[in-house]
């Protein structure tokens, strides 16, 4: 760990050790700093007795998106989302997917400044339903992105994270008591693929999934990037989908997304859709309700069921929905079977677009 002068806002969660370091209390990795270093995640430094944020509110830019990209299915669908990210990440997956931004060590990266109540006004004024941190994991600015989700609500704008749920009990019980909602990264269900992997552990993220499931009112999905010979194999998928139903239940929303060649796993093929749809079948038989294939073109793993009658009750193409057969409190028009998630009054859906946004011009 390098030493340098560091500048940023007063982080929580740290704590002063014996020898004279500071710990970080965030995540697992409980990174024990000097004068002038930095954690795992880049953005979190020791300067004086005192641990710093330095990308509060600064960010890799914005973008209006629909809810559906995030994923989320059972999140007010067809609403539409102004997403953002800063720099940095927590974890050092080899597979990452936006690894120009979460692997990034230049600030200037972070292109726009924007303060909480700048991010709510401008998603107010987009007419997006609800703020997603994004992009890399908002673990790593969890104050940034706390006081952006309380600016939000004051507007009546939702508060979405996009995380892999690599966070310790207590900052986690502060982080989703403002989160509406959360798609959280499942990345695989062997702790030997998160150790060689991602230099993490497994046991943390199902304990942060549990936590959410079963002791918040955040709505919960969870997302599976499927690697070829990594994590695909049907024994894996079995104890996967059996963990899910019988620790969160049948209701949790399971999302199975495809792999492409990337970063330091260039050399491993992209996930073909049989592999997507041969996982889907193996979560529906263990009795999950609604599970989702991402990433490849494919209708029928796009497609929310009603688990009373079987009747699909929304049909979409990527993320454009075709037809939706629900009630404005989310009951299935041709039974009445309620359909887990949060919904609302069904307007004209965003669709596929994405709308980059810069907040300066926006003002």
């Amino acid at each position: 760990m390098e030493r340098e002068s560091i500048s940023g806002v007063p982080a929580l969660w740290w704590h002063l050790l014996d020898d004279g370091r500071i710990q970080c209390d965030l995540c697992p990795r409980d990174c024990k700093l000097h004068e002038g270093q930095r954690g795992a995640c880049f953005v979190r430094g020791r300067q004086g007795d005192a641990m710093l944020l330095t990308t509060y509110g600064r960010s890799s830019g914005f973008c209006i998106d629909p809810v559906e990209k995030k994923p989320l299915n059972h999140f007010h669908p067809g609403s539409s989302i102004l997403s953002f990210g800063t720099a940095g990440c927590n974890l050092a997956c080899k597979f990452c997917q936006n690894w120009d931004i979460s692997k990034s060590r230049e600030m200037d990266t972070l292109m726009d400044d924007a303060t909480p109540e700048a991010i709510a006004l401008a998603a107010q004024r987009y007419g997006a339903k609800s703020v997603a941190f994004t992009y890399n994991d908002p673990v790593i600015f969890a104050e940034y992105a706390m006081d952006t989700a309380d600016a939000c609500h004051a507007h009546g704008i939702n508060a979405v994270a996009v995380t892999a749920g690599y966070m310790h009990a207590a900052p986690a019980r502060e982080f989703y008591a403002k989160m509406d909602a959360a798609n959280v990264d499942l990345k695989a269900f062997s702790d030997d693929f998160y150790v060689k992997l991602c230099g993490a552990h497994l046991t943390p993220v199902l304990d942060t999934l549990a936590y959410i499931a079963h002791d918040t009112q955040c709505w919960l999905e969870i997302t599976t990037l499927l690697i070829p010979g990594r994590n695909d194999a049907d024994a894996e998928l079995k104890a996967l989908a059996a963990w899910v139903m019988q620790e969160l239940g049948p209701d949790v929303p399971l999302h199975f997304s495809a792999f492409h060649p990337d970063y330091k796993l260039d050399d491993v093929p992209a996930t073909s859709a049989a592999t997507l749809s041969r996982a889907r079948r193996i979560a529906l038989d263990a009795g999950l309700h609604y599970v989702y294939t991402g990433n490849v073109h494919d209708r029928e793993g796009d497609i929310t069921l009603c688990p009373g009658c079987g009747a699909a009750v929304i049909e979409r193409d990527w993320y454009e929905i075709l037809n939706y057969s629900l009630t404005d409190d989310g009951k299935c028009q041709h039974c009445g079977t309620a359909i887990a998630g949060r919904f609302g009054s069904f307007e004209t859906p965003f669709g596929a677009r994405r709308i980059p946004v810069r907040l300066h011009a926006a003002a």
